[in-house]
C-alpha cells in the first residue's frame, strides 16, 4: 500500500508559519499606528447598508405612512390606499430589524439606542388600531408617528464616528437636514388635517408653531455648518418661490387667523408643501451621497498608508509565497472544483432525479460519477466518498419510487374494483327500495344503502390518496345546502350532525364530489372524537373571499403541538406515508384541498372540542338563484 502524504493542513502550516507570524507582527504594528482612522472609516459602509439606508427607509415610509393615516381621517384617502401602504411600510421595517440584528461589533450605546428604536416600532400596530377605530384625533396620529421617527434620528447620534472633525460636522449638519425634513412632514400632515376642519384649534396652532420654530431653527444651524459644495442647492432653495411661498403658509397657519376659517389661499397649501417636500428630497438625496463620496476617499488614503507601512513585513516572506504558490493554487483548484462538483450532486443531480422520481418517472438516466482531477490524497479519497454516496442515494431514491409507485398501483387497483361493485350495490338497493313497500324492510334497505355509501367513500379515499380522480361527477353547480346533507349522509352517527342553513349559494360541479368528500371526512372525525351524546355542529358564512363551512364537535380537543402539526400538513398538499396509516383521513383532505386551492384550518372550540375551517375560494361558488337545470 502506497504511503500516504502528510495531511494538507499541516504542510500549510509548516511552510507558512514563520512568515505569516511575521508578517501579523509587521502589520499589527503598523495597523496600530495609522489603522484605527481608517478601519472606522470602512466601517461606516456596515453601518449605511444594515442601519443608515434601512433606517432611511423605515422613516420615509412612516412618513408617508402618517400622511395617509391623517388623509384617511380626513377622508380624502382610502381604508385600501392606506392598507398597501402599511403593507410596504411593515416590509420596510421587518428588513430593517433583520438587517439591524445582524450587525456586528456595535457599541453598548448603539445597542441601547437600537432598543429604544424597536421599543418604539413595535407600537406601530397599537398606533394603527387606533386609527381603525377612529379613536384617535390628527395630532395624536401625527405625534404617535414622530416619536418612532424621533428615536431613529437619536440612533443617527450615536453611528457618527469619523474621526476627522470636518467630516463629523459635515455629517452632523446633513443629520440636522434630514431632521428638518422630518418636520417639514410633519407640517404636510397637519395641513391636511386643519383643511379637513375648516379651521386651526388652539392645541394645532402650538403644535404647529413649534414645528415651525424647530424645522427653521434645524435649517439655519445645518446650512452653518456646511461647506460651499454641500450648502449651494440648500441656499438656492431657500431664495426659491417655492420656499417663499412656503415660509408664507407657515405664517398664514399658525396666525390668529386661522382660529375662526382658513383663508381663500389655503386651497393651495397642500401643493405649496408638496412641491418643496419634492426640492427637499432631492437636496437631502444629494447631500448623502457627497458624504459618501467624501468618506471612501478619506479611508481609502489612510489604508494606503497602512499597506505601504505593511509592505516590509511582505519583504520578509516574499521567499516562502513564492515557494508556497504553487502548491496553494493547485489546492485552491482541487479544492474549488470539489465543491463545484459536490455543490451540483446535492443541488442538482439528486434534486433533480427525486423530482422526477416524485414525477412517476421509474427508470431515471444514470447519473455519472463525480469526475475531480486531483493531485492530493485527501481529495481522491473525498471524491471516491461522494460517488459511493451519490450511488446509495440514487439506489435508495429509485426503490423509494418503485415501492411508492407500486403502493399506488395496488390502491387505485382495489380500489376501482371495489367501487365498480359498490356503484352496482347501491343501485341494487335503489331499486329494491323503490319496489319495497314494508316499513321495516326500507328501514333495512336504508342501513344498507347508507353503510354502501360510507364504503364508497372509503374506495375514493385510496384513489385520492393515489393522485387519481373519483369516477363521480356533476356538470352543474350543486346547491350549498345539498353538498353538505350529502356530506353528512356518508357519516355514520348522522343523527349527530345538526346541519344549519347555509347561505344561498351553489358549488361548482367539478368540485361537488371532492367537496363533499371533504366535508364528509372532517365530520366523521367530529363524531369519532367527542362523546356520543353531544352534538355536531356545520354551518356556513360567506367571506371577502368566498363560503366558510365550519365543523365544530364537543369533543376533548388535541394537544397544541399536535394542532400546530396538522395545520401545517393541511396548509400544503401532503405526501402520502405508509407509516401514518392511522392519519389517512387527514392525507385525504389535504389532497383535496390542495386540488381545488381549499384552506382547511383547525383551532380549538370553545365547547373544548376542535372547529375544523374548510375555506372555499369564490372560484369554486356561484349564486344559486342563478342555477340552471344539470345533469348528474
Amino acid at each position: 500500500m502506497a504511503k500516504r502524504g502528510r495531511p494538507i493542513a499541516l504542510k500549510l502550516l509548516v511552510l507558512l508559519f514563520v512568515p505569516l507570524v511575521s508578517l501579523v507582527g509587521l502589520w499589527a504594528f503598523a495597523a496600530g499606528l495609522t489603522g484605527g482612522d481608517g478601519l472606522r472609516l470602512l466601517e461606516i459602509n456596515n453601518l449605511v447598508s444594515n442601519l443608515a439606508d434601512p433606517s432611511e427607509q423605515v422613516n420615509i415610509q412612516l412618513q408617508r405612512e402618517r400622511l395617509a393615516s391623517v388623509e384617511l381621517l380626513a377622508g380624502k384617502e382610502t381604508s385600501a390606499q392606506l392598507a398597501r401602504q402599511r403593507e410596504t411600510t411593515t416590509r420596510v421595517v421587518d428588513r430593517f430589524k433583520a438587517l439591524s440584528k445582524a450587525q456586528r461589533d456595535v457599541s453598548p450605546e448603539m445597542t441601547t439606542q437600537l432598543a429604544a428604536v424597536y421599543r418604539d416600532l413595535d407600537r406601530l400596530g397599537e398606533l394603527r388600531g387606533k386609527i381603525d377605530k377612529a379613536s384617535v384625533g390628527a395630532l395624536e396620529v401625527i405625534n404617535g408617528y414622530s416619536v418612532m421617527v424621533d428615536s431613529v434620528f437619536r440612533m443617527y447620534d450615536k453611528m457618527i464616528l469619523v474621526p476627522d472633525m470636518s467630516l463629523y460636522r459635515q455629517a452632523r449638519a446633513v443629520t440636522m437636514l434630514g431632521e428638518a425634513k422630518e418636520i417639514l412632514s410633519r407640517e404636510r400632515a397637519m395641513i391636511v388635517a386643519v383643511l379637513a376642519v375648516g379651521e386651526v384649534g388652539g392645541n394645532e396652532r402650538t403644535a404647529f408653531t413649534q414645528m415651525v420654530a424647530t424645522r427653521r431653527l434645524l435649517f439655519s444651524q445645518a446650512l452653518s455648518h456646511l461647506d460651499t459644495g454641500l450648502r449651494r442647492p440648500y441656499e438656492q432653495l431657500a431664495s426659491s418661490p417655492v420656499y417663499t411661498e412656503f415660509l408664507h403658509l407657515e405664517d398664514a397657519v399658525r396666525g390668529p387667523a386661522t382660529a375662526t376659517g382658513l383663508p381663500a389661499s389655503a386651497a393651495t397649501w397642500p401643493i405649496d408643501a408638496e412641491n418643496l417636500w419634492v426640492a427637499v428630497e432631492r437636496n437631502q438625496f444629494e447631500a448623502v451621497q457627497g458624504m459618501v463620496k467624501r468618506v471612501t476617499p478619506a479611508a481609502v488614503n489612510t489604508l494606503v498608508k497602512i499597506g505601504v507601512a505593511g509592505g516590509i513585513g511582505l519583504i520578509a516572506v516574499v521567499m516562502s509565497i513564492a515557494l508556497s504558490f504553487r502548491f496553494r493554487r493547485r489546492l485552491a483548484r482541487e479544492l474549488a472544483a470539489l465543491r463545484a462538483a459536490a455543490t451540483e450532486l446535492s443541488d442538482v443531480r439528486l434534486a433533480g432525479l427525486v423530482e422526477r422520481l416524485r414525477k412517476g418517472s421509474r427508470e431515471p438516466e444514470r447519473i455519472e460519477p463525480l469526475d475531480v482531477p486531483a493531485m492530493t490524497s485527501e481529495v481522491r479519497d473525498i471524491v471516491q466518498a461522494f460517488n459511493i454516496v451519490q450511488s446509495t442515494a440514487v439506489e435508495a431514491a429509485v426503490g423509494q419510487a418503485r415501492l411508492r409507485h407500486g403502493v399506488n398501483q395496488v390502491f387505485v387497483n382495489l380500489a376501482r374494483r371495489n367501487q365498480s361493485l359498490l356503484h352496482r350495490q347501491l343501485l341494487q338497493l335503489d331499486a329494491m327500495e323503490r319496489g319495497s313497500e314494508d316499513p321495516e324492510t326500507l328501514e333495512d334497505l336504508f342501513k344498507l344503502d347508507h353503510l354502501t355509501t360510507r364504503m364508497r367513500r372509503h374506495a375514493e379515499s385510496l384513489i385520492i390518496l393515489s393522485d387519481q380522480t373519483p369516477g363521480r361527477g356533476w356538470r352543474s353547480p350543486v346547491p350549498m345546502i345539498d353538498v353538505l346533507r350529502a356530506a353528512v349522509a356518508e357519516v355514520e352517527e348522522y343523527a349527530r350532525v345538526e346541519v344549519l342553513q347555509p347561505p344561498r349559494m351553489a358549488l361548482a360541479g367539478h368540485a361537488v364530489t371532492d367537496v363533499v368528500h371533504l366535508v364528509a371526512e372532517l365530520v366523521e372525525n367530529a363524531t369519532l372524537f367527542s362523546p356520543p351524546p353531544t352534538r355536531v355542529d356545520l354551518r356556513s358564512t360567506v367571506t371577502p373571499h368566498g363560503l366558510t363551512v365550519e365543523v365544530e364537535d364537543r369533543g376533548f380537543g388535541i394537544a397544541r403541538a399536535d394542532l400546530d402539526a396538522f395545520n401545517e400538513r393541511l396548509a400544503s398538499m401532503p405526501e402520502f406515508d405508509l407509516a401514518e396509516s392511522d392519519r389517512l383521513g387527514l392525507f385525504v383532505v389535504g389532497r383535496l384541498a390542495a386540488r381545488h386551492d381549499i384552506r382547511v384550518m383547525l383551532s380549538p372550540s370553545p365547547f373544548g372540542g376542535l372547529t375544523a375551517a374548510v375555506m372555499l375560494p369564490a372560484a369554486l361558488l356561484t349564486d344559486q338563484l342563478a342555477l340552471t337545470t344539470g345533469g348528474r
